[in-house]
């Protein structure tokens, strides 16, 4: 991946096609050598290399495959997007995704407090810029602004917490600081003011309150290309870090960190769902509904260690957690698919009067757009119904039934918005009748994004299964 970034960003000087088409296969020939490359290497046994900083597993292979498959489906979505647009049709868009995309696979294959945070870094560099591509936009400027400032102050939580961890264990590999704090020869004042830091960082790499504030700015003011990125591929990777560092690494004092994880997933819901539901733009209402959506997915994080130390309840919870990441990167790529199949000639259609009387504009796109809303909704039979109802289980089995209550109340308040989008493409008269054309690539690739979502719902079984035993080889 690195060494094809590096070799794109020098060929990239010799295309003089405007369509940078060379340089689009090239980054999806990236991918795939990639993807072939992870999956031959693919083995049930753990290894570590480079001292122990790097770690090669079921979970990071399954989540690199995973990341794969997302960046390769977002740059054929965001294909027509930016070359629309002077200033993104560039070829370094596309070797700023590489970067980025190197950048998560050092964070899901991390060992190493050091390790998570070159990852870490790689990823927002990268974003930020991506952030920032379209110079002649304001809100672009302004969002890529506040992400730097409010980005930088993250990694400075996340690098005193780490340090403070390290000034109680006398060792940054996760591994070896899950042994020292076995042996209970710590000091627990500054392990927990470590802990608290260092879950400050996390939660602003998740987007959840009170660490949310960039998310709704940062959505709204990017390319809608840039925002589909962001709204996706992340996700694991902040996924893979919270496991890696809480779960691997400081599950001793899960105490600690569980109360936290609890408060930050019950704030999220309440904060993003209520939020989401006075917008009248579609960025800033999935960027608040993202919000709520990485609260409830810190649940099963949290029960994983509430129901005792029992393995099953543990992996159970935490393979809860990450079918809902998962399936919430498939149905969030859907639905950012669809706001840039309707983004045409250079003009954004981010709004919700964008979407009025789509189904007489497109009945097969409006459907999809439904399927998308009703399964972040968590209407039954899609796959986001059964992604909220196992990480209510793992809830529920863990003894926490107040718990599960709160997070069927807050989904509740938010099928209103997910439904008032139907209400508005169904029931409402266009403000543009004239149909919606898209390139025949675009129409089976957001057609089969839209069919996985359908039959997941019905057949989750496999995925899930694969989850869990992701996780039970590599924890």
């Amino acid at each position: 991946m690195l060494a094809m970034a590096c070799l794109i960003l020098l060929l990239d000087l010799f295309v003089k096609d405007k369509k940078r088409t060379l340089t689009f296969v090239a980054t999806q020939l990236t991918l795939v050598a990639t993807a072939v490359l992870t999956f031959a290497m693919t083995s049930a046994d753990v290894g570590y290399t480079f001292s122990n900083m790097y770690v090669g597993d079921l979970l990071s292979d399954l989540l690199k495959l995973l990341l794969y498959l997302t960046v390769l489906v977002v740059l054929f979505y965001s294909r027509g997007y930016i070359l629309e647009r002077e200033q993104m049709a560039r070829g370094e868009y596309y070797v700023l995704v590489l970067f980025a995309t190197l950048g998560m696979m050092v964070m899901i294959s991390a060992n190493h407090f050091l390790t998570v945070y070159l990852g870490l870094e790689l990823l927002s560099l990268s974003l930020y810029a991506m952030v920032a591509m379209n110079r002649d936009s304001v809100p672009a400027t302004e969002a890529a602004m506040k992400y730097f400032v409010l980005g930088a102050l993250a990694s400075g939580l996340l690098l005193y917490g780490m340090s403070m961890i390290y000034g109680a264990t006398g060792t940054l590999e996760i591994r070896a600081v899950a042994e020292r704090l076995d042996t209970g020869q710590v000091d627990r004042t500054i392990l927990v003011f470590g802990v608290v830091f260092l879950v400050s960082g996390i939660a602003f790499k998740l987007g959840v309150v009170p660490f949310h504030m960039w998310i709704p700015d940062v959505y709204h003011g990017a390319p809608t290309a840039v925002t589909l990125f962001i709204a996706t591929a992340p996700k694991l990777a902040a996924f893979a870090i919270v496991i890696r560092m809480l779960v691997s690494g400081l599950i001793v004092v899960s105490s600690d960190w569980q109360s936290m994880l609890i408060l930050l997933a019950v704030l999220s819901m309440a904060i993003g769902n209520v939020a989401a539901i006075a917008q009248t733009n579609l960025k800033r209402m999935l960027a608040y509904s993202a919000i709520s959506h990485m609260g409830f997915m810190l649940l099963g994080l949290v029960t994983g260690v509430v129901g005792g130390d029992a393995p099953f309840v543990s992996i159970s919870a935490y393979s809860a957690s990450m079918f809902y990441v998962v399936t919430y990167v498939l149905t969030s790529a859907g639905t950012f698919g669809m706001i840039l199949l309707l983004a045409r000639n250079g003009v954004e259609s981010d709004d919700l009067d964008d979407l009025k009387g789509l189904n007489k504009r497109s009945p097969w796109f409006a459907a999809l757009m439904m399927m998308m809303m009703f399964s972040m909704a968590g209407v039954p039979f899609f796959v986001g119904f059964f992604a909220k109802f196992s990480v209510l289980q793992s809830v529920v089995a863990a003894g926490q039934l107040w718990l599960a209550i709160v997070a069927v109340l807050f989904s509740l308040i938010g099928c209103f918005y997910y439904l008032r989008v139907v209400k508005i493409m169904y029931f409402d008269q266009p403000i543009d009748a004239t149909p919606i054309e898209a390139p025949m690539d675009m129409k089976v690739l957001i057609s089969a994004n839209g069919l996985a979502v359908a039959l997941l719902g019905i057949f989750p079984q496999a995925l899930m299964s694969l989850c869990a035993v992701a996780l039970l080889r590599s924890l």
